[in-house]
């Protein structure tokens, strides 16, 4: 039997170490691990970043997974692969989901300054990003948070809060936790709910997701 390729794209500043958790039959899927690359520069569209990150897959028809941030850069990608199915987890399909708090960010183009405050205090990124009620745990955390180049950071940062996405791709399945304080439940449309579910579920509730995953897939 043909494995079925998926191709796996971390959250924001994570590393591939976040999908550890998940459990997914051998025999039937052949997982890979995207990591983030270094931009060319700040003003590099994601369009052209996405493009990058294709150059990375070398089977057809791959499956593509992503992860909050990299659940937007598995949608930006799709433009430019041919895929069996696009699951993102913690993430947004349309920047009519993204919260408030990043459209006002977006309108003030307070994103010109605000990155470089972020990344240099690790207990400010995982509040912003993790959300005030996990910011007990960031400990934890840091162990998944892994790429600290700062280029990179200033980058994906601007592009989720810039992001604008045009295409409403009909291949997408949507995981999303109930508790998800960077991109509230409120917000999001037709996904598979996972109650209890937060930001970093990925982490907390992989034996879940797996499942899930392998019947969509199925």
């Amino acid at each position: 039997m043909n494995k079925t390729p998926i191709y796996f794209v971390p959250g924001l500043a994570a590393g591939p170490e976040i999908f550890e958790n998940l459990n997914l039959p051998e025999d039937k899927y052949e997982a890979h691990y995207l990591e983030w690359k270094t931009p060319l520069a700040i003003e590099e569209s994601i369009a052209n970043y996405a493009m990058r990150m294709v150059e990375d897959i070398k089977e057809k028809n791959p499956v593509l997974v992503g992860v909050s941030f990299g659940g937007i850069m598995v949608q930006e990608m799709s433009k430019y692969v041919d895929t069996k199915k696009i699951i993102i987890i913690s993430s947004v399909k349309h920047h009519e989901e993204l919260p408030k708090r990043f459209q006002m960010v977006k309108f003030t183009k307070a994103y010109k300054v605000f990155p470089t405050k972020v990344v240099s205090n690790f207990e400010n990124y995982a509040q912003f990003f993790l959300g005030k009620s996990l910011k007990k745990r960031a400990d934890i955390y840091k162990k998944y948070l892994s790429v600290r180049n700062q280029l990179y950071l200033n980058w994906s940062i601007r592009n989720v809060i810039k992001w604008q996405q045009t295409d409403k791709n009909q291949n997408i399945t949507h995981i999303h936790g109930t508790e998800d304080h960077v991109f509230p439940f409120k917000n999001i449309k037709n996904c598979i709910k996972i109650e209890d579910g937060n930001h970093v579920m990925i982490i907390t509730k992989a034996r879940k997701i797996s499942k899930i995953i392998d019947e969509v897939l199925s």
